[in-house]
């Protein structure tokens, strides 16, 4: 699973602050986010919940009883001793890799979990809900640093999970011949306007840059410890690739061209029989694409989306460019040089996930969050339309294998004198 994260959880900077003001946000914070939750997830049947539409995606309702299951394994229990478990065999069903929170149910198989149902996990989620609101209110002072630690992780995990939701039901509609959708209000959201000139590059800053959290607020740890990278003389596209541009890569062969791929990408484009990025679809001659409005036609100024890294990086080689590495991004974000950097997709970039130097992993099952999973992955930057308000990060590492589709993903490009 990929993680997101966000900043501005409400009650998120206020571990020095008066206990009672920390309890009071804290409390607003936690009810706000599991409420979001439920509205994501209000749009769906008890049927649609129970889908699984392959091994990378998870069921609405276990995402809905997962984030439950993280508040109840890592919070209530630990410092509450007199709560009960709602059901016995949850912590089975719904735990996800955390091996040292003990054995768990076998990820590929979630969405053979008919039962419990969805009015359960509804009954569990609101038996947690208690008990974490009970703790809030009641924690010593010797625990609520510890307390409001965890709740600030557990916030930020649920929020991860409100993107995943969206993005797991997402790939589910698109097999449905029927071509559902999600809200049929729904709208792409509107990015920069004005010209988007192809050429229209933009120096980053270079030289030597500080990278990483500078731990003033919540982060998590694959964002630490703060560093200095040498940045080159490059440019970065100020805006987003479109789709305008990626039909004249397919147009132009793009697709069935083995030389501007890795190999792994091309072995890819075969296996899968990638003629176009996930979701699109042609008929009488015209492109659409799966949106959770349901099926739209590509509208050609709107950002690609569903590319994988190993199109990212294709693409670029056919423009002639390379995609940006994740501090060059970071570099180019904080000097305020580009565009929709966050709020439509999530950027590829050339980097692979790695520790920072200097890294640690936490101490115990927590620390499973991130480290464990720094191979064979490619980072991507900024924040999609699926993120929750508030949820970006200029240092956050989203990070996902090179053949992921499904995600929000697309790219802006990078060159170099």
């Amino acid at each position: 699973m990929a993680h997101t994260a966000m900043s501005s959880v409400p009650g998120a900077s206020l571990r020095n602050q008066p206990a009672d003001e920390r309890r009071a946000r804290f409390l607003a914070a936690y009810r706000a986010v599991r409420a979001e939750t439920e509205r994501r997830a209000s749009f769906l049947s008890p049927e649609d919940q129970i889908v699984q539409s392959m091994a990378d995606a998870s069921p609405t309702k276990w995402h809905r009883a997962h984030v439950t299951w993280f508040f109840e394994t890592f919070l209530v229990r630990e410092y509450d001793k007199s709560y009960a478990l709602f059901d016995e065999r949850f912590p089975f069903l719904f735990n996800s890799y955390y091996v040292a929170a003990g054995p768990r149910h076998a990820r590929p198989q979630r969405g053979l979990i008919t039962r419990p149902n969805s009015e359960e996990v509804t009954r569990y989620r609101a038996h947690v809900d208690a008990a974490v609101e009970r703790l809030i209110e009641h924690v010593s002072e010797e625990d609520a640093p510890r307390v409001f630690e965890i709740l600030e992780i557990g916030l930020n995990h649920e929020q991860q999970h409100q993107e995943l939701l969206l993005t797991d039901i997402l790939h589910a509609f698109a097999q449905n011949p029927t071509n559902p959708a999600y809200d049929p209000d729904w709208q792409m959201p509107r990015g920069a306007t004005g010209p988007r000139e192809v050429n229209d590059f933009i120096d980053v800053p270079s030289g030597i840059q500080p990278i990483g959290h500078d731990n003033a607020s919540f982060c998590y740890d694959n964002e630490l410890p703060r560093h200095d990278a040498l940045i080159p003389k490059m440019r970065i596209a100020r805006h987003l690739v479109t789709n305008a541009q990626w039909l004249a890569f397919i147009e132009a062969g793009g697709y069935r061209t083995p030389s501007l791929w890795l190999s792994d990408g091309w072995a890819a484009v075969q296996a899968e029989g990638w003629e176009a990025p996930g979701y699109w679809r042609q008929g009488d001659g015209t492109w659409h694409v799966m949106t959770l409005g349901g099926l739209k036609p590509v509208d050609p100024a709107a950002p690609v989306l569903h590319v994988s890294y190993y199109e990212a990086d294709a693409f670029a080689r056919f423009a002639g460019k390379c995609l940006p590495s994740e501090q060059e991004w970071e570099v180019a974000v904080r000097a305020g040089i580009i565009a929709d950097a966050f709020g439509l997709s999530w950027q590829w970039t050339r980097s692979a996930y790695l520790s920072y130097p200097g890294y640690r992993a936490a101490e115990g099952a927590l620390g499973e969050y991130n480290g464990k999973f720094m191979s064979g992955q490619m980072v991507l930057r900024g924040a999609s339309l699926a993120t929750p308000d508030g949820h970006e990060r200029l240092t956050y590492r989203n990070f996902f294998y090179p053949p992921a589709r499904w995600q929000f993903s697309s790219l802006r490009l990078a060159e170099f004198p």
